[in-house]
């Protein structure tokens, strides 16, 4: 069985087999980078790396702020604090979903990192801390996990243009992992020869390159683990945490409170493929077991475009509550084949999967209503989340045009924290204490990018929010807090 992380990633590759491709990671990196993204690729150091001084901040203005922008008021985000450590406060703010830290244009690091003692080492220069992304970026459909990969290089860039770590810029080895694992191995082979550490990675066949890095002591802290032999790796972690044998018990919580005469007439649908079967059997018996009932349970083929029939199947059978696993095209094709035979239940729950622009796009007006399940700051709260509007400028700044992404997200937290852990450990950096001191992280949350994860101890995070798309728009239900109710396992 599976945990809901790993649905996910599996379900985002189902979905670009299927097709989809507006869903899979973004747009190709655009050749054209301002001088802030030059940075990440031709670092230039300006301290002294033989007494190991900090030259401070370098920016593209004199705060450090992006060109034609504006810092914010506040507390501003250092690589050296931030809240990471075993005492749990994750440098945001509980379990709300905004932020006063991470202000725009903040430096990455603070002035007062001691690099005494400092050394190069593998993917250490007297320039350069190379870090390595090992993505999905080619295989049955090209850029399945690109906005992983896009996301590491924007904190870079970011990194670059407002700060160094004991006189090092950050250099980026992109590689690609082709969508199967062995293209993950050999990515990590390369990243355990070249590079310092591997940052926020993202494949759906992880697998492959997990022994290949903790066999060379690499620190692998990615975007999120998809697989057992992953999150069995010693040097490897996730920004988002996984646990893959337990299911969160906020989502039917939320629904038994809210909707509960809908939650006693529940049906699961799923595309018929083992990580999903084994998922949607896995939450089913979590509702179950936290009080829901489940009159209908259907899976589907992948290649199947025909959704009449269990549309139909729930409708005789008075279903309320629906919770669909699959891929957001697939989703919109049952949202239309409900809509035609006239039933519309209480409730239509996506994940992470639906939260996806073009299935508001393409469901028009079968899709509204639907729910969807998060547990990190909605890109519609931006305003809100300075951290999360570092995230999406930096990203403009070296792949215009390109979306936010759920993975994004992770990758760009997934890098902040590799500075952050870096920068504590100052002239006491070395592949091996890095590992000790992520495993150190019980609550991160990047500022209030996301709900509270333990990165160290890689328990899944229990807690979710919830949206509504509402005539063309994602609204918060049940407000804007998360709900933090532990998890089942399996």
């Amino acid at each position: 069985m599976t945990g809901r992380v790993r649905s996910v990633a599996v379900l985002a590759l189902l979905m670009c087999l299927a097709g989809t491709v507006t869903a899979c990671g973004g747009s190709a990196l655009s050749p054209e980078y301002v001088r802030a993204a030059n940075l990440s690729t031709s670092p230039q150091a300006t301290g002294d790396p033989a007494t190991g001084s900090d030259p401070g901040t370098t920016g593209t203005t004199p705060d450090g702020s992006l060109p034609g922008t504006t810092t914010g008021t506040g507390s501003t985000a250092t690589g050296a604090s931030g809240g990471t450590s075993s005492s749990g406060q994750g440098g945001g703010h509980g379990h709300k979903g905004s932020s006063t830290h991470g202000q725009q244009g903040a430096p990455a690091v603070a002035k007062t990192v001691s690099c005494r003692g400092f050394r190069n080492q593998t993917g250490i220069t007297d320039q350069t801390i190379t870090i390595a992304n090992v993505s999905d970026i080619s295989g049955p459909v090209p850029g399945i996990f690109t906005s992983a990969q896009q996301a590491v290089r924007a904190y870079v860039a970011y990194f670059n243009a407002t700060s160094s770590l004991c006189g090092r810029k950050l250099s980026l080895l992109p590689l690609d992992s082709r969508t199967d694992a062995g293209g993950d191995q050999a990515g990590y082979a390369t990243a355990c020869s070249q590079a310092f550490a591997a940052v926020g990675s993202m494949s759906a066949f992880d697998s492959g390159g997990a022994s290949t890095a903790q066999a060379c002591g690499l620190p692998d802290l990615r975007s999120q683990s998809v697989s057992d032999a992953r999150n069995a790796c010693s040097t490897c972690f996730g920004a988002q945490a996984t646990e893959l044998h337990v299911f969160q018990n906020a989502v039917p919580d939320f629904f038994l409170k809210h909707n509960y005469a809908a939650t006693q007439h529940a049906a699961e649908i799923y595309v018929n493929a083992q990580a999903s079967v084994d998922n949607a059997k896995h939450q089913q018996a979590v509702e179950e077991k936290r009080g829901m009932h489940f009159v209908y349970d259907g899976a589907f083929d992948v290649a199947e475009f025909n959704y009449a029939p269990y549309a139909q199947r729930m409708k005789e059978k008075g279903v309320r509550w629906v919770q669909f696993v699959g891929s957001s095209d697939q989703a919109v094709r049952l949202a239309q084949a409900m809509q035609a035979a006239n039933f519309k239940p209480d409730v239509f729950l996506l994940d992470s999967t639906g939260y996806d622009p073009n299935y508001v796009r393409s469901g028009g007006s079968a899709v509204n209503g639907t729910y969807v399940s998060l547990n990190f700051t909605p890109f519609e709260e931006a305003a809100s989340s300075p951290e999360l509007r570092l995230y999406e400028a930096w990203l403009q700044q070296v792949a215009p045009g390109a979306s936010p992404s759920y993975f994004g997200v992770f990758a760009w937290s997934a890098a902040r924290l590799f500075v952050q852990q870096a920068a504590a450990l100052g002239g006491r950096l070395t592949r091996a204490n890095l590992v000790k001191s992520i495993r150190t992280v019980h609550r991160w949350t990047d500022h209030g990018l996301h709900a509270p994860e333990d990165v160290g101890g890689k328990k899944n995070g229990d807690c979710w929010r919830f949206l509504q798309l509402q005539g063309g728009h994602w609204k918060p239900v049940g407000g804007k807090t998360y709900l933090c109710h532990g998890s089942t396992a399996s």
